[in-house]
């Protein structure tokens, strides 16, 4: 089997409202680039990724990937991922592993979670992702604990979650504490609660915050200072797991992280380790060094949410709700329209391959609400409320 054709979209999606970050604001949708690989022998492969238009940074791949036995997945690895010494291609060589797996599942018959070793979970369990939000559904802004609180029990209410992760530094820290400490109030002592500045808050800032947080016993405290020595500084001062998905990201930085004790939990992305088997080859990693796993979110479609099921449903010691932006989108661009979420989880798709397939229709519409609304990586999220804004710690 070969691929002989390569077909890439950029799409945009909708959002429910306009999601505050601490460098900037999703203004209101998300964007992805579909990709389609198709073999000599008829089968199309699904893959994704996100980081705003790559359609040309595939085009670049192109020479590389027609002509490639999508069964071979290791020297297909060293022809994308390390095509170019200076440039880092790991996003996208886990669009094309992801695409490669879907056409080895479509030829075997067999669900991608078959070829990473199968599932032992049917179903993968979610977050109520937190933002601060304007324009939110019903008109207003988030401004205050309480309507994060409020924000978090709906999704309690209509998506059955038992976990919560604020995305913080955006106000006050001591603000956004109050978070927790009202949804530990309202939800009880086995409502998971996280938090996470992205590396924002200075290292005195997130031990302040993090000593008040004990109290509430979060699940873990996310990237709450800049690098692998800021979240080291933190976790040697605080009594809450450290969990990351910023340092480390990648293999490179994964001893040192280890050597230096400045993790307790690596929250695993498809596109920055790898693929779905980098994930796996992480996992393996983290069990031998007793750090713990979860699943990080990257804003994505369907196609990608499928593999993330996949993969997560296929490492045992990934028992905690992963992260997912997915409730914040009005749609989505795979047949059948949206995964539903039941009890808080998202079961494992059952068809070959990723076991979801584009939907025409849904494609072409959102590849042309992207050539309206543009790339906002372009600008990277700019606060359209405040051009002018920049994180400054705190």
């Amino acid at each position: 089997m070969r691929i002989v054709d390569m077909r890439v979209r950029t799409v945009a999606i909708p959002t429910h409202a306009k999601l505050r970050h601490n460098t900037g604001v999703h203004p209101g949708y998300f964007i992805r680039t579909i990709l389609e690989l198709v073999t000599d022998e008829g089968i199309v492969g699904l893959g994704e990724v996100g980081g705003g238009d790559q359609r040309g940074a595939f085009e670049r791949l192109r020479p590389r990937i027609i002509g490639a036995d999508p069964f071979r997945l290791e020297l297909l690895k060293l022809k994308t991922l390390r095509a170019i010494y200076y440039l880092s291609n790991d996003r996208l060589y886990a669009a094309i592993e992801m695409a490669c797996l879907d056409i080895q599942g479509k030829a075997l018959g067999r669900p991608m979670s078959d070829l990473l070793g199968g599932r032992v979970r049917e179903a993968v369990p979610f977050i109520a992702y937190l933002f601060w939000r304007y324009d939110r559904p019903g008109g207003g802004d988030d401004r205050t604990a309480e309507d994060m609180a409020d924000q978090c029990q709906e999704l309690n209410e209509t998506l059955g979650v038992s976990a919560m992760k604020l995305k913080a530094g955006v106000l006050d820290p001591t603000e956004e504490a109050r978070v927790l400490e009202l949804c530990r109030d309202r939800f009880g002592a086995e409502y998971r609660l996280r938090i996470d500045p992205n590396g924002g808050w200075s290292v005195p800032t997130a031990v302040r915050i993090g000593r008040r947080l004990e109290a509430v016993a979060p699940e873990w405290f996310e990237d709450p200072a800049w690098g692998l020595v800021g979240n080291a500084a933190v976790r040697a001062q605080v009594r809450i797991p450290i969990a990351t998905n910023m340092y480390p990201a990648k293999f490179d930085d994964l001893g040192p992280a280890i050597r230096m004790d400045a993790v307790d939990i690596v929250l695993t992305d498809l596109h920055y380790w790898q693929g779905p088997r980098g994930v796996k080859d992480l996992a393996a990693v983290c069990r031998t060094f007793g750090l713990g796993v979860a699943m990080h979110s990257g804003v994505e479609f369907g196609v990608e949410l499928a593999a993330m099921l996949h993969t997560a449903a296929t490492i045992p010691e990934m028992t905690t709700a992963g992260d997912a932006h997915y409730h914040y989108l009005t749609d989505d661009i795979i047949a059948g329209g949206k995964m539903t979420y039941q009890d808080g989880a998202i079961a494992v798709p059952t068809g070959p391959g990723l076991g979801v397939e584009l939907d025409p229709e849904k494609m072409d519409k959102y590849e042309r609400h992207f050539e309206q609304v543009g790339d906002y990586y372009a600008r990277f999220h700019v606060d359209e409320r405040k051009p002018e804004w920049l994180p400054t710690g705190f």
